[in-house]
């Protein structure tokens, strides 16, 4: 009698976790979509919005079912993730997944477009006047269009379209610009604009805002262009058939980097990546679908990022930059590494010069990371940031930015940056000399 008492038991026990299994498999089908999901449907209208599903039986686009089949779920309402770091349980006898705005097949070849530059950066707090001073570098050493999305809190708005309606209209010729709120998925919104730096993970959603800008080149607040926006722009040219981004390493000597000696997540490469220059093709990582290391089948950008930020929060101290560096040590093939002169930090120069690349040719982007342009660590880098701040709009550029600026920092030879402050100049120099020619020549 109590070996049946056990056995019936034992069954009842299994049937009450049966049971509680299937609820939750239902409940997890069921979830409604929230956050970006709700942010879509009001988007709904949008040109080159889709808001279908992407059905697949394994993983990687090989495992795609066909549109018939694709059709049985796309009604279904399936959650980005669920807290278990697994893939949504089974619907219609395959995973539904939800679909990113722009799930297509990207073309062989990226090809760098003639027409006008997309230059993205995000600002908030105290980071008006170095925004515009980043603005101002894009403007007076380029050539060719730009436009400016201005990612910026509220009250930021009209100091921005205020400051850039006074430039000279010779000036105003040359660029548009766009400013928008800052934006977020709305269930972790403060979660995601504390990571790091206030607003400072905005750059991962870019994509997803920006849905109708094929290629964007995002930059820090803190970056200074020394030569001409389309310069760095050409890489697009260089991408393959694979990359979808391109970003320069976050150090040059391992013995002093910071990712191979202290990170707890997986990063990029030798010494990981630094994202405060990152030029992105925004089609092409809306429609890819990426490896990780929370689930056998890749995911698109979007179902990527909130899984991500679970699984690592306790573990990353870059914030956006460090999720960067994991999305591509799973994806290598996926990003473009340039130079570090394209990228120049204090972290190039502050122990001795270990950029061998802007020891050759100069450096061409400057960023002056850590507040260095506003206070007296690196002199150097100030001087840079205030020449260019100062100069005035219409007057001969190598009288009065490029001649103040060489005999300031001659003063600045007292620390290592400052004794490779050459550098600096070197390009600014060839970039001047051929805006001056040019309009000499007009």
């Amino acid at each position: 009698m109590r070996c049946y008492l056990q056995a019936l038991t034992l069954c009842v026990v299994f049937a009450f976790f049966s049971v509680l299994y299937v609820f939750n498999q239902l409940a997890s089908s069921l979830e409604s979509q929230s956050g970006w999901a709700d942010m879509e449907k009001q988007k709904g209208s949008r040109k080159g919005y889709n808001t279908g599903y992407i059905l697949r039986k394994e993983a990687g686009v090989a495992g795609l079912n066909d549109r018939q089949i694709r059709d049985r779920c796309y009604s279904l309402s399936v959650s980005y993730w669920n807290p278990y770091w697994r893939l949504p349980p089974d619907v219609c006898d395959v995973n539904c997944f939800m679909d990113s705005p722009s799930r297509e097949k990207p073309s062989a070849g990226v090809k760098a477009s003639t027409e006008r530059m997309h230059l993205g950066v995000v600002a908030c707090g105290p980071r008006l006047e170095e925004t515009l001073t980043m603005l101002k570098s894009a403007v007076l050493f380029s050539t060719k269009p730009l436009h400016f999305h201005i990612f910026a809190e509220d009250h930021l708005h009209y100091s921005f379209k205020d400051s850039l309606n006074t430039w000279p209209s010779v000036v105003q010729n040359k660029f548009n610009y766009t400013t928008y709120p800052i934006t977020f998925p709305r269930e972790n919104a403060n979660e995601w604009k504390k990571l790091f730096k206030p607003c400072a993970s905005q750059r991962l959603f870019l994509p997803l805002i920006l849905k109708d800008v094929d290629s964007l080149l995002y930059v820090d607040t803190d970056i200074l262009f020394l030569q001409p926006v389309e310069e760095i722009w050409s890489f697009l040219s260089l991408f393959n058939s694979s990359h979808v981004a391109a970003m320069a390493p976050e150090h040059e000597e391992p013995r002093i980097a910071w990712y191979n000696r202290f990170a707890r997540h997986p990063y990029y490469g030798r010494t990981g990546v630094n994202s405060g220059v990152m030029l992105m093709n925004m089609t092409r990582i809306r429609g890819r679908l990426f490896k990780n290391d929370m689930t056998r089948v890749p995911l698109s950008w979007k179902e990527l990022l909130m899984p991500l930020l679970q699984k690592y929060k306790l573990n990353i101290t870059w914030g956006d930059q460090d999720l960067l560096n994991i999305i591509f040590h799973h994806n290598p093939e996926s990003l473009h590494v340039f130079p570090c002169q394209w990228n120049y930090r204090p972290d190039h120069c502050i122990y001795g010069s270990n950029c061998r690349q802007a020891e050759q040719d100069g450096v061409f982007i400057l960023h002056g990371n850590r507040g260095v342009y506003h206070d007296d660590k690196q002199p150097a880098f100030r001087a840079v940031y205030e020449a260019i701040q100062k100069y005035t709009f219409g007057e001969n550029m190598a009288d009065s930015l490029l001649l103040p600026l060489e005999v300031k920092l001659q003063t600045t030879t007292h620390t290592y940056c400052g004794r490779a402050s050459h550098l600096f100049t070197r390009r600014l120099k060839q970039t001047i000399g051929s805006i001056q020619q040019e309009t000499t020549q007009g």
